[in-house]
């Protein structure tokens, strides 16, 4: 325990000003903002036909870049004093992605009714804002390789400048929209807001010009695209089919129950994200780092129930506190129509406290790289997931059904992460690997 409060007080502190961290508060500031806005000038309706749009945006923007985001971050780092292999991943990364966000956008366009049916009721045509998502959808593909390039090149202050600023600008802008268009404007908000922070990045890469000349059509490498493919399938895996199965459900709960439940699910899952930001964001400084250097069971042993008993009371307590002060909580980021949420708080906290539980061991597959372990856990929890949440529903005719779903399908998550580790956790200390 001693060890992790160290780290946390020489550390992680220093790393409070990284662009992850910083990148949370503004976005939960301007996430909160938003849903303030969105409670109070359109309502739990709104919200859930705005939750739809935003799982769709999510998952294509990942599908766009080919999940190449993380990948190129350690590859531009890696090799930002070697000028022959620094070329062959910018100009890989740049023109692969590039075109596969062109035929991303190109499909999104010509396919835009087609879509509009799948993520909105049919009497609903917002088929035109799906269309200036595959407009601006190559500003956004942009937008992420400057900012792999000035991550990878430890450009910090700059990147957190354009976070803060890109942050502003686009919840302002949203906050225009949705005052003076409502529903349309919310939903043109969501498609436009980090193609939005591009003009701001402009501005930050200017000191790194000198790349341009690296980026050659000749210098595309086969070889480094496949050492981006496990990062990239991890990537696209969590962020592509989890917004798509929220998406499902979300729709279910609309066709079966109704908008306004289906909205305060969201509201509900809103809130959910916000508090989860800090605890995810905390495991990224500390728990995948520090699994990264270690290999012998007991240490790893030793990290997980230090953890444990470092955060947990933190979190718990937190969690407790938030049930009995929900009615407060929900009347200040949406508004008393959205009392309703309060009784989804319960459900929702448990499965959340499983959840926080479950990433700190499962950290370990991110950190040693056991891409089968990730990919197969993950699709055992997005399958359960999508079956228990249907279920409930229909077993409570309400919207209930999903939140107890979340717990379920959390307690046997965790149950089969217990299951691969057991004998890390648990076991003997014959084995000297974890690998």
């Amino acid at each position: 325990m001693k060890k992790l409060i160290d780290y946390i007080n020489t550390k992680v502190l220093i790393k409070i000003t990284s662009l992850q961290t910083v990148s949370v508060i503004t976005r939960l500031v301007a996430g909160l903002l938003t849903s303030k806005a969105i409670a109070v000038f359109i309502g739990p309706t709104g919200l859930a036909l705005i939750g739809n749009l935003q799982n769709f945006v999510s998952s294509f923007q990942t599908i766009a870049i080919l999940g190449f985001y993380n990948g190129a971050v350690k590859y531009i780092s890696d090799f930002k004093d070697n000028v022959v292999e620094l070329s062959k991943t910018i100009s890989t990364i740049f023109y692969v992605g590039f075109m596969s966000t062109i035929l991303v956008s190109f499909v999104c366009y010509f396919s835009a009714d087609q879509i509009n049916d799948i993520i909105f009721p049919v009497y609903n045509n917002y088929a035109f804002v799906i269309k200036i998502f595959a407009i601006v959808l190559p500003f956004y593909s942009l937008n992420m390789f400057s900012f792999s390039i000035m991550n990878g090149f430890s450009k910090y202050k700059i990147l957190i400048v354009i976070n803060i600023i890109g942050q502003i600008l686009s919840v302002s802008i949203a906050l225009l929209l949705i005052y003076q268009n409502k529903i349309i404007g919310a939903l043109i908000s969501v498609v436009i807001a980090e193609s939005l922070i591009f003009l701001i990045t402009l501005v930050g890469i200017i000191n790194r010009r000198s790349l341009i000349s690296l980026i050659k059509v000749d210098s595309i490498s086969l070889s480094f695209l496949k050492k981006m493919s496990s990062y990239s399938l991890m990537a696209l895996f969590t962020a592509v089919i989890l917004p798509l199965v929220a998406l499902a459900i979300r729709s279910y709960i609309i066709d079966n129950v109704g908008y306004k439940d289906a909205g305060f699910w969201e509201a509900m899952t809103r809130i959910s994200k916000y508090y989860l930001m800090l605890a995810s964001s905390l495991m990224a400084l500390y728990i995948l780092p520090r699994f990264s250097e270690i290999d012998d069971v007991k240490e790893f042993r030793k990290e997980v129930f230090s953890f444990y008993k470092t955060i947990i009371p933190f979190l718990l307590g937190g969690l407790v506190l938030m049930y009995v002060l929900r009615s407060l909580i929900v009347r200040i980021v949406f508004t008393e129509e959205f009392q309703p949420v309060e009784n989804l708080f319960l459900w929702q906290l448990l499965g959340d406290f499983l959840k926080v539980l479950s990433m700190v061991i499962a950290y370990q597959f991110l950190a040693k790289k056991m891409f089968w372990h990730y990919i197969l856990t993950e699709a055992f929890l997005v399958v359960i997931l999508y079956a228990t949440s249907i279920y409930f529903i229909d077993v409570y005719d309400s919207v209930k059904g999903a939140v107890i779903a979340h717990f379920v399908s959390y307690v046997m998550y965790y149950a089969i992460i217990l299951l691969i580790f057991g004998s890390s956790l648990f076991g003997v200390d014959a084995e000297k690997n974890i690998n």
